[in-house]
């Protein structure tokens, strides 16, 4: 645990009590602050006290009275749509209102650094897609090649569980637009931008101010490396306001093209990766065989995931190597089956139309199956990238709707993935891969990405009779 500092004696308040806020509360205690705790479901009240945990209602009027700050997690709204009604208490009150993100800038360095050979570093990762492969990407890749390192944020643990600083420790966080938006304090020594995709929409008031949250990370704390995705408007504005053109500050990563320039570059051509500085070729990795990274949005994770660590000095030869013994993750391109010629494949992560057109890219001859929670936007954006698709089966309490907006692919309204998952696999032949890349949330049928990809994958199983 992280214990907080600059609290001690003081009274804080925490709205939210799932994993991020029940860590905030415990490492406010830690830290020597007095943690009063809420949140508006019974389940989870009930469970804090249980756990000893002091509940105010802070809705209530009065509520911050003696209160000198307010933490919220990360789901809970604090701007668009609507303010929450107890964060707008607080701003009423005066009470300055941040997150554990925040805590975690403001605690992480101790006393006990100047003791150490090698200061740690902190690595944070953003963007619409990608950001969990690339982080754990560059745990793997720090791990492989000796460096004690830890990952958390927005992926496996909360930023405030992990454990005090060792001797040259790597923390490697990814940081969703809602965890960047809203903390006060930001400070990576690394920051990484994937890319920008229509997303959370509604939550930051539209497009722009879903870049403006991301930015923050780069803008606030001024980053000593900053890895920027430039296949977008918004990466290639954020590259150019960052650097001077001519300096190390700034690597620049594609997986669509290659970058010229005097500057540091990291892009992906023709399944190659390859570093350039000043002007010249520096490193070059094959990618066509590196089962966990399949695709060109894989290859844009490799890219950016090579540029972070170079910036700690891992030489191309050792990132290579623990790029090839990446394993992958759960949910995200992850081959859980194969069998008489046929890969099954979860992705259900790719909750979003630009996350699916990636994986439908990665792939020949696909067994597609699709549908859930519609975001806004549509499926056309989707629809120049069917080119694969052999036949499309749309899961869903809308998939009748779902499946009309699949002009010029071939589907069949299935509902339940029990119901898809059978049709995929008697459909199939040799050489094809059953898929699952929804383009859409998973909130309509599943309590999350994680249940739907494991109701998938449990599904395949059963039917290839293991």
């Amino acid at each position: 645990m992280i214990p907080v500092q600059g609290y001690a004696g003081q009274t804080v308040a925490v709205l939210g009590l799932g994993r991020s806020g029940r860590a905030a509360a415990s490492a406010l205690e830690a830290g020597g602050a007095h943690a009063v705790v809420w949140d508006d479901g019974a389940d989870a009240q009930q469970a804090a006290a249980e756990d000893g945990f002091y509940l105010r209602d802070l809705g209530k009027d009065g509520a911050f009275d003696g209160v000198a700050a307010l933490i919220v997690s990360p789901g809970i709204p604090h701007l668009y749509p609507a303010p929450n009604l107890v964060i707008a208490k607080a701003w009423e009150a005066g009470v300055p209102v941040d997150n554990d993100i925040g805590l975690f800038f403001r605690s992480y360095a101790t006393a006990d650094w100047d003791n150490f050979e090698t200061t740690p570093k902190v690595i944070a990762v953003t963007g619409s897609n990608g950001k969990s492969t690339t982080s754990a990407l560059i745990h793997h890749i720090l791990v492989e090649n000796g460096r004690p390192a830890q990952l958390a944020g927005n992926i496996g643990r909360g930023v405030l569980d992990l454990e005090p600083a060792q001797d040259g420790e790597v923390v490697v966080l990814e940081l969703s637009s809602y965890q960047t938006d809203l903390a006060r304090a930001m400070t990576p020594d690394v920051a990484v931008f994937t890319n920008l995709s229509p997303d959370h929409l509604d939550r930051h008031a539209g497009l722009g101010g879903y870049f403006a949250a991301k930015r923050r990370l780069f803008a606030e704390g001024g980053p000593d490396r900053a890895v920027i995705g430039v296949d977008e408007d918004e990466g290639r504005h954020l590259a150019n306001q960052l650097s001077d053109g001519s300096d190390d500050r700034v690597l620049r990563i594609s997986a669509v093209r290659k970058l010229g320039g005097s500057g540091w570059n990291v892009f992906a051509k023709k399944d190659f990766l390859v570093e350039t500085r000043k002007g010249r070729q520096v490193a070059s990795i094959d990618l066509r065989d590196i089962a966990g990274l399949p695709g060109a949005h894989n290859h844009q994770n490799a890219c950016a995931a090579f540029a972070a660590c170079r910036t700690l000095g891992i030489g191309p030869r050792g990132i290579e190597a623990a790029l090839r013994s990446y394993p992958g993750l759960p949910h995200r391109s992850q081959v859980v089956s194969e069998a008489h010629g046929v890969r099954y494949v979860n992705d259900s992560k790719a909750t979003n139309v630009d996350s699916a057109s990636k994986a439908l890219q990665a792939f020949d001859k696909i067994r597609w199956i699709c549908g859930g929670f519609q975001k806004d936007g549509g499926l056309e954006a989707l629809l120049p990238h069917t080119g694969s698709v052999q036949k499309a089966y749309v899961i869903g309490r809308e998939a009748a709707d779902f499946a009309r907006q699949l002009a010029g692919v071939d589907a069949q309204v299935c509902i339940t993935m029990e119901a898809a998952v059978a049709a995929a696999h008697a459909d199939a032949q040799a050489g094809e891969v059953v898929l699952l890349a929804p383009a859409a949330a998973s909130f309509d049928q599943y309590d999350s990405f994680e249940k739907r990809g494991e109701d998938f994958t449990s599904l395949v199983k059963a039917a290839l009779g293991g």
